[in-house]
């Protein structure tokens, strides 16, 4: 049977009844969100195949899998769905790999859930976890199969390496690995790890990503010696369909952000014979969407050092995708906001070739992060450009006039802020209230602005060791800024959760009607937890709004 099996972590196996926002939902804490909530908002899995095989399944471990199918055959490499492991993991079975995103719930939006609600019985996302290992080590037991981890969450076993040991994990490994899997699987099977070849430990970053290099036998890294990164031309192409129509356009991001271990990452591009290859093996899994994967689509194939868009390769990029026979949409995963702010007419000019409009709205992610301009100019700079914090206008002008652009042309972004940055204060997050309440109430060509905002915590490693996480770590004013962003959702969700649910009319109902009762639940136990933090609820909810001039369309003010 198989040699290497394959499974991704459990929170990555659903497609969350295909609502975007709902893939953030295993962040949610246990003892708040009910498990027959949870179970009945995830869905089910992606069907298994006759032998037991994942029909879809994570980006990430389909290009784990290309990789090892370039020198093994299918029958030796299998991407199990998680019900058959028992079946799929025999005695000849040699590594069991697993994908893993936020495995012990210390990821940025857990944490935020954590900070606001505490951490009783951990996050859903820790309880799908701890499920797989459970099968995986069940159909593993009396059987030679190694268990190695992987992927980005990763770096929360160098933070509680003994979760490694509770897990029976016999390896994590950190890092890129499509140029070394290969060598990486016949040696831990073999138990001769080639030191020229990989460091048996793990790395760490300071707050400044100086890098610390920390021996540890139970992690594996690649050796600095024959690079860290793989080169575009050892990135193999996806095999099989991936989660939500997901293909690759490019790594790395280059923004230069001093919060995000991204920016340290080479900036290499696919070539749109690439994307396409992909994309084409997407369309057999049934999708009829292109999800780009990238860290910043508006740098794709850049190359101005103000960081303004190509746009000749940006519009030839999604002309090639929507070109592909059947793709009906396509979107970006992450972008930044100034570009749309100064280019309205390449939003225009995109927003053309990708057929958006009123049924077709191109969601992306979009790192905010703050309404301080303070912070801003002294984070993350490049984030501004090609525009400039002063000269053209506030870092709020900034977004706001990039989400009027956006949403004139039909795109709808996912904002996220950020909550305890270093040299934070609370008149910075003031700052960050007043720019959610002013894009809240604003207008495009009569239409409400549309956007959400997500608040994320920015903990400190000790934090995290100690795994001490309450309402106590939240100051006054990000209590203000955590109301403000979760009013501002329970609105979008009154407004879109029925329109945006797909499925039955009697499932749609059940999907929507769940969104906007929890969105409006959300909603007033973050007010409950503010107002006993002391914060003044009434001066959140008009904050920024008096003086918000004439270029800004204002509406009644929204009153829950």
């Amino acid at each position: 049977m198989a040699k290497y099996v394959l499974v991704s972590d459990s929170s990555l196996s659903a497609a969350y009844r295909n609502f975007p926002l709902l893939e953030f939902l295993p962040s949610a804490p246990v003892h708040v969100m009910p498990g027959s909530v949870y179970h009945f908002l995830k869905g089910p899995l992606y069907a298994a195949d006759s032998e037991g095989r994942s029909t879809i399944t994570t980006y990430s471990l389909r290009k784990l899998e290309a990789a090892l199918l370039q020198k093994h055959t299918r029958e030796d490499v299998v991407v199990a769905h998680e019900d058959y492991l028992s079946s799929l993991i025999k005695d000849d079975t040699e590594i069991i790999a697993v994908n893993t995103m936020d495995p012990l719930g210390l990821g940025p939006l857990t944490m935020s859930y954590f900070a606001l609600m505490g951490a009783d019985k951990g996050a859903w996302v820790t309880m799908e976890w701890r499920s797989l290992m459970a099968k995986i080590n069940a159909a593993r037991r009396g059987k030679k199969a190694k268990l190695v981890v992987g992927g980005p969450g990763v770096w929360e076993f160098t933070i509680h390496p003994e979760e490694l040991e509770i897990s029976n994990i016999d390896y994590a490994f950190q890092g890129e690995s499509e140029d070394v899997i290969n060598d990486l699987f016949e040696q831990i099977s073999s138990d001769s790890i080639d030191a020229n070849e990989f460091f048996q430990g793990f790395v760490t970053m300071d707050d400044d990503f100086h890098r610390n290099y920390v021996k540890n036998p139970k992690f594996i890294s690649k050796n600095s010696k024959i690079g860290t990164y793989v080169p575009l031309d050892k990135i193999p192409l996806i095999q099989g369909p991936a989660h939500s129509g997901m293909v690759e356009i490019m790594r790395g991001c280059g923004i230069g952000c001093d919060f995000c271990e991204v920016t340290l990452r080479p900036l290499r591009y696919y070539t749109d014979e690439m994307i396409r290859k992909e994309i084409e093996v997407n369309r057999q899994g049934g999708f009829d969407n292109a999800w780009l994967h990238t860290d910043e689509f508006f740098g794709f194939r850049h190359t101005s050092p103000k960081f303004e868009p190509n746009v000749d390769a940006l519009v030839d990029l999604v002309t090639t995708v929507m070109s592909v026979p059947g793709i009906r949409r396509t979107n970006p995963t992450h972008a930044r906001i100034s570009p749309a702010a100064a280019y309205p007419e390449l939003m225009e000019k995109l927003s053309s070739i990708m057929k958006a409009g009123p049924n077709n709205w191109i969601g992306v992610q979009v790192g905010v992060e703050t309404g301080s301009d303070e912070l801003a100019s002294k984070h993350m700079p490049n984030k501004t450009l090609p525009l400039h914090v002063g000269p053209d206008g506030s870092w709020s002008e900034i977004v706001w006039r990039g989400t009027r652009n956006m949403n004139k042309y039909y795109w709808r972004p996912a904002f996220t802020i950020q909550a305890g940055q270093r040299d934070e204060t609370p008149e910075d997050n003031w700052d960050t209230v007043a720019l959610i309440n002013k894009m809240s109430n604003s207008y495009i060509d009569g239409r409400p602005l549309e956007f959400t905002v997500t608040p994320m915590q920015n903990v400190p490693l000790g934090l995290i060791k100690s795994r001490g996480f309450n309402s106590g770590m939240l100051t006054e004013s990000q209590f203000a800024m955590y109301y403000a962003s979760y009013r501002h959702l329970y609105k979008m969700a009154l407004r879109n959760a029925k329109r945006e649910s797909k499925g039955n009319p009697v499932v749609k109902l059940g999907i929507s009607s769940t969104i906007a009762l929890g969105g409006w639940a959300m909603m007033h136990l973050v007010e409950r937890l503010a107002r006993k933090a002391g914060v003044d609820i009434d001066k959140v909810k008009s904050y920024g709004l008096q003086s918000q001039g004439a270029r800004i369309e204002t509406v009644a003010q929204f009153n829950s």
